[in-house]
Formats: C-alpha cells, structure tokens, sequence
C-alpha cells in the first residue's frame, strides 16, 4: 500500500510565477484606449462577460483575452473602434506572450524540496505553446515527473491526472492560487487541496473557501509547504 501521500500537483500562474498583473496592466491600457467610448467599470464588466460566454470558444490564456478585448471593443464603440486600436490591442497581446517569467517567493525552493521526496506533476489551464514557453522559462521543468495542461480543471480530470501520475487522487495533494480550480474539485476527487494565496486573482477564478473540508488547508506563501507535506505523511 503506498503511504497516505505520494504525489504533490502545483498550479503554474500566481502559484509559481506571476501571471495576472499582466492581465491588469494590459486591462488598464484597454480602459484607457476606449475611455471616450465606456466607462471603466461598465468596460470591465463588458469585458468579464465577453471572456466568461468565450471559454468554450478559447479556452484559457492570452489568445482568448486578447479576442475577447477586441470583441468587447466592438461592441461598446458599435463597430466603429478605429483599426489603430484594434492593432494596439494586438500588440498588447503579443507583449504579453513575450513576457518574462518571475518566480514567486519560494517558488522555486518549494518544488525542489518536495520533489526529493514525493512525485510532483504541473497541473494548468491555459494555452499549449505559451504554458510550455512559461515553463521552459522559470528553470523548473526538469524538477517535474509530469506536466500536464488542461483545459479545465474538474474532479475528473484531477482523478485522470493522478491515477496517470501518481496513486490516485486519494494519495495526492494539489497546490494553488484558485479555490475555484485547484482546491475544491482537487479535494472534491478525494485529494488535499492547499490554498496558497496571491494578492491578485481574476473575477471568473473566485470561489467560496470549503467549510468542514478535511482535506484543506491554506498557507499564507509556499515557504511551509514542505512542513505541510511532512505533517500529511
């Protein structure tokens, strides 16, 4: 019988790295680009509504937001949006693709640590080709026994994940920014859920905390997760 947990899952953006702040900026200088056309906060809500009906389109990720801006531009300016804003909105997208990776405190140091000791797996949303540019830039890769990028994350998934990777959910624990996406479904396929805190989260990924769940547990930053693992055994 394997031990009570075996296999450790981590989340990638503002788990490991920084991710939203670059959306925020980028919404920002969308705001700001139509400000003679919508007020901030009727654009923003414009916006989430554009990227929540646009999931099943695009999935996670730049492409999808940047698609979602210029549909979102469309609308408010009733087609008019100048072609040069469309363009601006393009390269804003391109910026973002080309940005730099930076770790999170202890990010790095975490996964090293529980990787001499347990199996560790990537388990993200978003698009392929910049999700493997993210991780092929942070220096974590070769730390990983698996990777996998998913285009949602569900209690289905998380038990696929963790049988192909590990000993079952039962016997794994995944790490996260997302109450949302990787705490309670993670919990929910009968796995540790650990929430791990960013000062930034994106409207569609807010969840209420689980009440009474067993498996959960919350660290203010990944500097106690190797206590964590330990304790769990």
């Amino acid at each position: 019988m394997p031990r009570n947990l075996t296999t450790v899952g981590f989340d990638a953006d503002d788990t490991l790295w920084h991710n939203e702040r670059f959306f925020q900026l980028t919404q920002d200088r969308f705001a700001d680009l139509l400000a003679d056309h919508a007020a901030r906060n009727h654009l923003m809500d414009r916006l989430l509504a554009a990227e929540r009906r646009n999931l099943g389109r695009y999935g996670y990720g730049i492409k999808g937001f940047v698609l979602s801006m210029i549909e979102t531009a469309l609308e408010v300016t009733e087609d008019r949006v100048p072609a040069s804003a469309i363009r601006e909105l393009i390269d804003a997208g391109h910026e973002m693709l080309a940005h730099p990776i930076e770790l999170l405190p202890h990010a790095a140091e975490a996964v090293a640590a529980v990787a001499k000791t347990h199996r560790v797996v990537l388990v993200t949303k978003g698009d392929l080709l910049d999700q493997e540019r993210k991780l092929a830039q942070s220096g974590l890769g070769e730390l990983f026994d698996a990777v996998e990028i998913v285009s949602e994350k569900t209690p289905a998934i998380y038990s696929e994940v963790f049988a192909r990777h590990g000993d079952g959910a039962e016997h794994a624990m995944m790490v996260g920014n997302s109450i949302r996406s990787d705490v309670v479904p993670a919990i929910e396929a009968g796995g540790w859920g650990v929430h791990v805190p960013h000062a930034l989260l994106w409207d569609l990924e807010r969840a209420e905390t689980p009440q009474h769940a067993t498996r959960f547990r919350e660290l203010p930053d990944l500097s106690g997760l190797c206590d964590l693992v330990r304790a769990v055994g």
